[in-house]
């Protein structure tokens, strides 16, 4: 059904959807995130699924983008696309935008308002754009081990396009998370609040189910209904309009980066992942 991308029902009412590039470590292409919403829309779609579980397979979550994707712009061209932007032939500063308002920011906040409860069941590293997985998520189960960062202002940005920073961790450690890009353990993700639950790596898959099923039981137009609450809730904070103003300015770093690297990020914070044209 899915190649990048697993999909089962592992007890009743609850769907397990995990991240199926290993070899990569879960690094998020095109068709990845594609294919990972579609599996989102057919669990929210089953009115015999209440709870949805995001895993990933291998010993990582995800490590990110895939910056080594060939094409990414044009690589949309081969998916149906669920925003409305432009029709991904756009050039320039446009196209880079228009795709990162369709897969990165749109999905994730699709994701976010998917009606059903989902939980993220994370082990390893989660790293940038992983994070855009699991924030939108209802719940976070974290084994002992796992690991979180954002890592792209070492690569001239301000952060992940889905900028959850403040919320997730208040604005202070996000700051410190930003700033040094070091990885926030799971014990202090969850002594702020990011986390729901720590528990051993061995127990990880078998809570996480164990947590679903018991929400699972619950009434599921209860669940949307506080669901819809509580997000409600976070947005008449300012979410929304904080989040629009950290994109536009993640495309301002974009543009700054292609002006004086002649690469979407600077290639000095990038690992060696991306290489800067010759001059």
């Amino acid at each position: 059904m899915f190649e990048t991308v697993t999909y089962e029902v592992p007890a009743d009412r609850v769907a397990r959807i995990s991240l199926n590039r290993p070899e990569a470590r879960n690094a998020q292409d095109t068709k990845l995130l594609y294919e990972l919403n579609d599996a989102f829309d057919m669990a929210a779609r089953d009115d015999a699924i209440s709870v949805i579980v995001l895993a990933a397979n291998g010993p990582h979550f995800s490590s990110g983008h895939d910056l080594r994707e060939a094409d990414p712009i044009g690589s949309l061209g081969k998916y149906e696309t669920v925003g409305t932007w432009c029709g991904f032939s756009c050039e320039g500063a446009e196209g880079w935008m228009a795709r990162e308002k369709e897969l990165y920011q749109g999905l994730s906040e699709r994701w976010r308002n998917i009606p059903k409860p989902t939980i993220a069941q994370v082990q390893g590293k989660c790293i940038a754009g992983g994070l855009m997985l699991v924030w939108p998520c209802d719940l976070i189960v974290a084994s002992e081990d796992a690991l979180f960062s954002d890592n792209t202002v070492s690569m001239g940005m301000t952060g992940v396009e889905f900028f959850g920073h403040p919320w997730e961790l208040g604005p202070r450690k996000a700051k410190e998370m930003l700033f040094t890009s070091d990885f926030v353990t799971a014990q202090d993700a969850h002594r702020l609040g990011m986390v729901n639950q720590v528990v051993p790596a061995a127990e990880l898959a078998t809570f996480t189910l164990e947590l679903a099923s018991k929400i699972a039981a619950k009434p599921l137009f209860a669940l949307k209904l506080a669901k819809e609450a509580v997000n409600a809730a976070e947005d008449a904070q300012g979410r929304i309009s904080a989040m629009q103003t950290a994109f536009a300015l993640h495309q301002l770093g974009h543009s700054h980066n292609m002006q004086v690297h002649g690469l979407p990020i600077d290639p000095r914070g990038a690992g060696g992942l991306v290489e800067a044209p010759k001059r």
